[in-house]
């Protein structure tokens, strides 16, 4: 892999960001990719996020700041990052690193190994890899709605929710030019898009730290996830994806 970019949507980040920043730039430094960046977008958030990202790419130039139009959720902020991506290869990144950034090399090396464009980070293949659990309730509910994501949209994966995947630059553009999920729900849309635009898609088991802070509303965005569910399913049999 000769080039990177990282996606970090960010809301509300002013305090986790600096360390994460840092993380992320000392990790590339040790890699010597010949080209890297690190695109910060901000979400409209209402405290320093975008400041802290701004003196951050002062000190190191790989970072530059994306900035939403307000604050448009989740899934718009991946795609704005994902579609102004410059590297070869684009990973996007929750803002606290649950998943460490050091765990990317199993990505790399599982689209390499299996000629795959698009690697998802999973918490559900290896459960032992977990340092710090969600809730039971949490991780109860993860697994329902895993479920019903197999039953409605029928994509195989364990864990479709972890912020931790890489798409090769064509793939990415093809598949986010198309997503319209712009909360929670994005990663099954973009996933089951990869997959009717036959681009293979490989689960990884990796490292997984639950974070405090997280921005999920358990009841709000699970109602609204699974609507998200049934959206895609109608946009397909709409011919949308075509």
């Amino acid at each position: 892999m000769k080039s990177l970019s990282i996606v970090i949507p960010a809301y509300n980040e002013e305090q986790r960001l600096p360390q994460t920043l840092e993380l992320v730039v000392d990790y590339l430094k040790s890699r010597n990719f010949r080209f890297a960046e690190v695109l910060v977008v901000d979400d409209g958030s209402r405290d320093g996020t975008a400041e802290v990202a701004r003196r951050a790419g002062a000190q190191w130039p790989e970072i530059k700041l994306l900035q939403n139009p307000g604050n448009r959720g989740k899934g718009y902020s991946i795609r704005n990052g994902m579609l102004k991506a410059q590297g070869d290869w684009v990973l996007f990144s929750d803002a606290d690193l649950s998943a460490p950034i050091e765990e990317l090399p199993k990505l790399e090396q599982a689209v390499q190994q299996q000629n795959a464009a698009v690697a998802i980070g999973s918490r559900a293949l290896d459960r032992s890899l977990i340092g710090v659990h969600q809730s039971a309730f949490r991780e109860t509910a993860g697994r329902f709605f895993n479920l019903l994501m197999r039953i409605l949209v029928g994509l195989p994966f364990w864990d479709t929710q972890c912020g931790f995947k890489l798409f090769r630059a064509d793939a990415a553009r093809e598949v986010f030019s198309r997503v319209t999920t712009d909360r929670f729900g994005f990663d099954v849309e973009a996933l089951f898009i990869a997959k009717l635009k036959k681009y293979k898609t490989v689960e990884v088991p990796v490292r997984w730290n639950h974070a405090e802070g997280t921005k999920v509303s358990m009841f709000g965005d699970s109602v609204d996830m699974f609507l998200d569910l049934v959206r895609v399913r109608l946009k397909q049999f709409q011919g949308f994806y075509k």
